[in-house]
């Protein structure tokens, strides 16, 4: 049983206790020091600890703060240094600690959902499946002296996420400061972290030999959509294999050629489509090397699913504030982006509680992240009043995986689950066409409202 001091906000918002009940669990200070002790080259740790900037970058990212100034300023009496010395320590946060964050967190995660006993649909049967892609963070504002005077955007970075859809969490992380900087030049930074029995699902950006063989070499799978460049040589007909959503499915064998002597038999699915694409494409090409008993509609399928990331990237520039553009330095910008990647991964993890907790209500509906980030927003500034920091570390700090996977289920079972469950989407009809007239004309709502009694 938790503590009587949690009461009254588990009866109003178990979400929200449920949120910062998950937070320590991932983000305690002895967690996160000893990733930075581990990880850190070239920062020290002096005053100011790394677990207090991530304590901080928590409350911008997740809206609770509406900047870094305004979060110090909230919690100044824990801190001994000042505002100046904070912005400088996330200045030189290296990327590979905010990289090594997102994966341990995201680990603890997947550990605590493996003892909820919940059976998640598999993407592909018999395959663990992922999803690449990258997210270039949006232009900072010009506040470095050498960016003042100048009118381009000024980008400070990019991530490579690896996205679970199975669970949907963001599993890792490849942090480039450079806003230049092409996916595919951190191809042999992710190559290393694929694993045997693993199926990647891609863009056309990573349809390289490089990236295709890499994953073959080490008894792993691809659905990557073809690249122009890649070519291959036909080894047969192009057979048609039925009807699919939006057009119809062709495949066909084709023999791949690296430049090292190295020969690579893949399947290209071609799906033509019955309305060409915005880009004004009439066909999409994939290629894979998954054996014939997969069957090739449901390999068309996972691609399609491979949208599930661009959703994560929604959430993050929406529910959560992941990119901070007063964030001009890339360290600092970056380290910012993996707190969102960590916090949406603890609003996913939320999602898969509250299922756990209330099947079957919420077998065919879609939960809101919109809805859950919105009521922990409005709550947690005032829990995390009326509730000091001991009592959190006291309760869930030191539980094993099992204890805290009971613990948030209890919690979930009290929650309202109607209250999140996303609105269902309704017919768009199409806008009709406006009467077009003079600029600057204006008409009066009123004499318009006038106008429609008159004809009822």
């Amino acid at each position: 049983m938790l503590n009587d001091v949690f009461e009254p906000f588990l009866s109003a918002s178990p979400v929200s206790v449920m949120f910062r009940a998950t937070l320590e669990r991932v983000l305690s200070p002895q967690k996160m020091d000893a990733i930075f002790a581990k990880t850190a080259i070239r920062q020290k740790e002096g005053e100011l600890l790394f677990s207090t900037c991530v304590d901080l970058m928590a409350l911008v990212v997740a809206k609770v703060q509406k900047s870094v100034h305004m979060a110090y300023q909230a919690r100044a009496e824990q801190f001994q240094v000042s505002v100046r010395s904070v912005y400088n320590k996330l200045a030189g946060i290296e990327p590979q600690v905010s990289e090594q964050m997102v994966v341990a967190t995201a680990a603890e995660l997947k550990a605590v959902i493996g003892q909820m006993k919940l059976r998640l649909p598999r993407l592909l049967p018999g395959y663990d499946v992922r999803v690449l892609d990258g997210n270039y963070l949006a232009g900072t504002d010009h506040r470095l002296k050498e960016l003042r005077a100048l009118g381009a955007a000024a980008l400070p970075g990019l991530g490579l996420c690896v996205f679970n859809p199975q669970l949907n969490l963001i599993e890792d992380v490849l942090a480039c400061e450079d806003g230049h900087a092409n996916e595919r030049g951190l191809i042999d930074r992710l190559l290393p972290k694929i694993a045997s029995g693993q199926c990647w699902v891609a863009d056309r950006n990573f349809c390289v030999f490089s990236f295709l063989f890499g994953i073959a070499r080490r008894q792993a799978f691809f659905v990557v959509r073809q690249h122009p460049q890649v070519v291959g040589e036909p080894l047969g007909k192009c057979k048609r294999v039925r009807r699919v959503p939006g057009g119809v499915l062709y495949e066909q064998k084709r023999r791949l050629s690296h430049s090292n002597g190295e020969v690579l038999d893949v399947r290209r699915l071609t799906i033509k489509l019955d309305q060409p694409t915005r880009f004004g494409e009439s066909e999409i090409h994939l290629l894979t090397n998954l054996p014939c008993d997969v069957l090739a509609v449901r390999i068309a399928a996972v691609y399609r699913k491979r949208w599930s990331i661009e959703t994560a990237f929604m959430h993050l520039a929406t529910v959560l504030r992941s990119e901070v553009n007063t964030l001009a330095y890339p360290d600092a910008a970056l380290f910012g982006f993996c707190i969102g990647l960590l916090l949406y991964n603890v609003l996913a993890f939320l999602q898969i509680a509250l299922r756990a907790a209330h099947r079957p209500k919420t077998n065919d509906r879609t939960l809101s992240m919109y809805k859950l980030g919105d009521e922990i927003a409005g709550v947690y500034r005032g829990m995390m009043i009326a509730i000091p920091a001991r009592h959190w570390r006291h309760e869930f700090a030191t539980q094993s995986n099992h204890e805290f996977a009971k613990q948030i289920l209890a919690m979930a079972n009290r929650v309202t689950i109607t209250k999140f469950f996303a609105n269902p989407k309704s017919q768009q009809k199409p806008p009709p066409k406006k009467i077009s007239g003079h600029r600057g004309n204006h008409v009066s709502t009123i004499k318009i409202l006038q106008q429609r009694k008159s004809k009822r």
